[in-house]
């Protein structure tokens, strides 16, 4: 009885305890929480049962969330040494993992080992890290915020499966956008939305229509889950092809142009208008990264002695206008902060043709500086980017130059992309394949220089 007594006594005091270990951690909160050795190695998934998602997974930057050289860069060169300048900054020191490699980040290991010394942090975003997650703490997906459970039990969108190797699960959570959001939606440390790619789905037209980020980036065919599985009509894909992918990014803009007079003669004043209708995003274009996504409209004018003129885009008017049209002014002087430069002047903010127009949002330091650091984001300059089943006209007038050769004058507009600008990418070492120049789409029109 009196032992009977003693534990009801001590039940008010345990009983707030055990609730505590049983809590679900999530964000940051969930820094410490687990251990590597809670997640399978990606390998045990792709050496027995799921040998073609594995293969895909690999080549995919889901495999190369922390590894890959731009993130290497950024983290080690820019965000670890301003984490640890800048206390108003310093949670990204282990935060970035939170997404770039969550198994590091769940482990406490901060910062993880650099991708060359071959640690488990090099697995990323793996097979274990998504198939264990269960739901995310909060209303709105965020900032890393996913549940992590990780077991034997592994969760997907098919009820019934059965697996040698493990219990499985059906959950609904992983066929919604809400499971992506959790790292493709990012607030700075300045309460700044600095991704929002899920949330501009979610305002956007196909989130109506039930049109989901699996739907364009984990397209389904048909195939096996699992090598030893039945074949089913509707096996998702782990491709995850997005901003990296060439293939992804083609004709994601449909470009044309027309001109106001199909005849001219050399000081003739014309005008040349370009309708851009994005018909493949669900988002914005571009989205994520936005700080760093360069998208660009260039229009030249070949005359037929091949003269080549460059056209300039007209202004309109617009709030923050000047971030959208190419300059040759210097940006990014933050920078200055984690590479210990002091007044660092800063480097040449665009890299493409004065003139042209640029598809941005401009991402603004606390000075009020454009920044490509975005944990150093205290506020957004005008969205200029072109968002789903948006329609964006541009003009251009030009005056045909005097030397211009009589006879056809062909003008192609073209649309290009890059994922970093290249004076980011010759300042900071980067190498020079993440300044690609991928051609979205072009269109051209002709008119006639007369005698």
């Amino acid at each position: 009885m009196k032992r009977r007594l003693m534990l009801l006594t001590l039940i008010p005091f345990l009983l707030p305890t055990l609730l505590l270990g049983q809590e679900k951690k999530a964000g940051d909160e969930a820094l410490g929480s687990r251990k590597y050795a809670d997640y399978e190695k990606p390998e045990v998934c792709g050496t027995s049962c799921h040998t073609d998602f594995y293969q895909q997974w690999k080549q995919a930057m889901m495999s190369q969330a922390y590894t890959h050289h731009w993130d290497e860069i950024e983290y080690f060169k820019l965000a670890v040494p301003h984490a640890e300048k800048d206390p108003k900054v310093a949670g990204v020191k282990a935060g970035c993992n939170g997404c770039h490699s969550p198994i590091a980040f769940l482990a406490g290991d901060v910062p993880p080992p650099k991708p060359e010394a071959g640690s488990r942090a090099n697995e990323s975003v793996s097979c274990d890290v998504c198939h264990t997650i269960t739901g995310f703490k909060g209303d709105t997906p965020y900032n890393f915020n996913y549940i992590s459970e990780p077991g034997r039990v592994k969760y997907g969108q098919r009820e019934g499966a059965i697996s040698p190797a493990h219990e499985t699960r059906k959950s609904e959570f992983i066929r919604t956008t809400e499971f992506c959001g959790t790292c493709h939606n990012e607030k700075s440390p300045y309460d700044v939305w600095v991704k929002s790619t899920q949330l501009e789905w979610k305002e956007g037209p196909y989130s109506k229509e039930g049109v989901t980020c699996q739907t364009c980036h984990m397209t389904y065919a048909k195939g096996r889950n699992a090598s030893m599985g039945p074949e089913l009509a509707d096996v998702a894909q782990h491709l995850f092809h997005g901003a990296h992918d060439p293939g992804k990014i083609r004709g994601t803009i449909e470009v044309r142009i027309h001109p106001d007079i199909r005849e001219v003669e050399p000081g003739d004043r014309t005008r040349f208008t370009v309708v851009l209708f994005n018909q493949k995003t669900g988002h914005k274009f571009p989205t994520g990264s936005a700080e760093e996504r360069l998208v660009w409209l260039h229009v030249e004018a070949t005359d037929a002695k091949g003269n080549v003129y460059h056209l300039k885009v007209d202004k309109k008017g617009f709030p923050d206008e000047e971030y959208t049209i190419a300059a040759n002014t210097l940006a990014y002087q933050d920078m200055g902060i984690p590479l210990g430069i002091v007044d660092f002047k800063g480097v040449q903010r665009d890299g493409v043709p004065e003139g042209d127009r640029i598809f941005r949002l401009p991402y603004l330091d606390p000075q009020g500086r454009m920044t490509i650091m975005q944990w150093n984001t205290a506020s957004l300059a005008t969205d200029y980017r072109i968002g789903p089943r948006e329609t964006k006209i541009e003009t251009f007038t030009w005056t045909v130059p005097d030397e211009a050769a009589p006879g056809p004058l062909v003008v192609k507009a073209t649309l290009n992309y890059r994922k970093l600008p290249m004076p980011i990418v010759e300042f900071l070492g980067v190498p020079e394949e993440e300044a690609e120049i991928i051609e979205v789409n072009s269109h051209q029109t002709t008119v006639t220089v007369l005698d």
